[in-house]
């Protein structure tokens, strides 16, 4: 099995979302641990196997014999007894032999939250972070729209999870809606859904989001980026709690718990013209900042142990941090947030040697956080750029590749490799790459 292609930082263990690679054969080459964590099975356990119990209805056939990127709303065919469904995103990939992929991320839809289950963890003990949990305790207590606004890796997707499970829709489903990929040509009918024969692939009927969220919670991630052609059509939903499948003449109905989340500032966005008023007024009845991790260091002890716990569960194995390595950690300013600091630690327990994290094995990103002052450590340690080793150096001929390929448009690129353009900027800068 090939290894050296699907082992970069960009397309498998910074991924948030569950990531699949497939190779042209139609069987597994590599998952990421978001995979491995959201579906409980060991990645030694899925390479080398089929993708799909049944290739007559496998959808990743198709993308090597079309090279077209796909998106869509599909079932757990593996799994007969499962009523799970997903939206999955599939994509070609390249590897440096030139050798054909297929990446495929996934975001489970349909998940049901029973009566007596825990609720996601909530870690923090600081000031700002007990004011936090409040505030979103308060907003689970209410049926009002609730918007979370906080920057890039903050976390809102868990703060969206700790409302539902404290909600009046508790035993429904929370159901992840992410904007970011709810383009033009899919927003209705991923929202909605479709009859069959709708449109040119639409074999049979299907649901939508909104149906798949009924007596829960639809969570709109970064709902900032959704196109604004399509707002009305999500406004007259959620005021209504109808509408109709495409293809379709029946009026559905629906009735659900909306949580938005977002890092753009949409009230300057209504001034600009590229978000609706009226939809903002209806989303933001009842807002709550998410906290950088800047603003609660004094809860950064708990969450490196948390990570750290989860990382020696995850590989069976026992990570220690040595005490200059935790105040390296603990001084450093965090742009990145709660994520950063996961990936962090995910790279550092790579690194380091007979499992005991030292300071040299601490790496951050070359950037600084924005209006925060930097200490003497910070400075430097934001100044360090790590060499570039093989692994990213395959990256950055990847990077070249897809730079080349789009004529250096960044949408096009960040869409291929399933980043943010944001991400991508990150990445071109650390990899000095124009």
């Amino acid at each position: 099995m090939p290894h050296s292609a699907f082992t970069l930082e960009s397309l498998l263990e910074t991924h948030d979302l569950p990531l699949i690679i497939i190779g042209a054969d139609l069987r597994i080459v590599a998952v990421n641990r978001a995979w491995e964590q959201s579906f409980g099975v060991m990645r030694q356990n899925l390479v080398g196997q089929p993708c799909c119990v049944d290739n007559r209805n496998c959808r990743h056939q198709r993308l090597f014999q079309t090279l077209e990127a796909y998106a869509g709303i599909f079932a757990d065919t593996n799994d007969a007894s499962s009523q799970r469904s997903f939206s999955a995103r599939g994509f070609p990939l390249l590897d440096a032999d030139a050798t054909l992929y297929l990446g495929e991320t996934l975001t489970v839809l349909k998940r049901s939250a029973a009566k007596g289950n825990e609720a996601p963890a909530m870690i923090g003990k600081s000031t700002a972070f007990a004011q936090y949990k409040t505030r979103l305790q308060q907003a689970a207590d209410t049926q009002a729209p609730v918007l979370l606004l906080g920057e890039t890796g903050t976390g809102k997707e868990l703060a969206a999870e700790f409302v539902h499970s404290h909600s009046r829709q508790a035993d429904g489903n929370f159901v992840i809606v992410d904007c970011t990929i709810l383009g033009e040509e899919l927003f209705e009918s991923e929202l909605f859904g479709h009859e069959k024969g709708a449109f040119t692939g639409a074999t049979s009927a299907k649901k939508g989001l909104f149906e798949l969220a009924n007596n829960g919670t639809l969570f709109f991630d970064e709902i900032g980026d959704l196109p604004l052609s399509q707002q009305p059509k999500l406004l007259r939903a959620l005021e209504s709690g109808q509408f109709r499948r495409v293809g379709g003449t029946a009026m559905q109905k629906a009735n659900v718990r909306v949580v938005c989340a977002t890092h753009r500032n949409l009230a300057d966005m209504v001034k600009a013209g590229r978000f609706r008023e009226d939809l903002f007024y209806r989303l933001s009845v009842f807002p709550v900042e998410v906290p950088p991790l800047r603003q609660r260091r004094q809860d950064l002890p708990l969450l490196i142990d948390h990570f750290l716990a989860q990382l020696n569960t995850e590989a069976d194995s026992g990570y220690t941090m040595t005490q200059s390595a935790l105040i390296k950690l603990i001084q450093y300013a965090w742009p990145g947030n709660i994520r950063e600091l996961r990936n962090c630690l995910q790279l550092a327990a790579g690194l380091c040697q007979d499992k005991s994290i030292q300071e040299a094995d601490i790496h951050f990103m070359q950037r600084q956080a924005v209006g925060e002052p930097a200490a003497a450590s910070e400075a430097s340690a934001d100044a360090y750029s790590p060499p570039i080793n093989s692994m990213a150096q395959f990256e950055a001929e990847f990077i070249n590749s897809l730079i080349s390929k789009y004529q250096g448009n960044r949408k096009l690129i960040a869409a291929e490799m399933n980043i943010s353009e944001r991400t991508l900027y990150r990445k071109l800068n650390r990899l000095n790459l124009n």
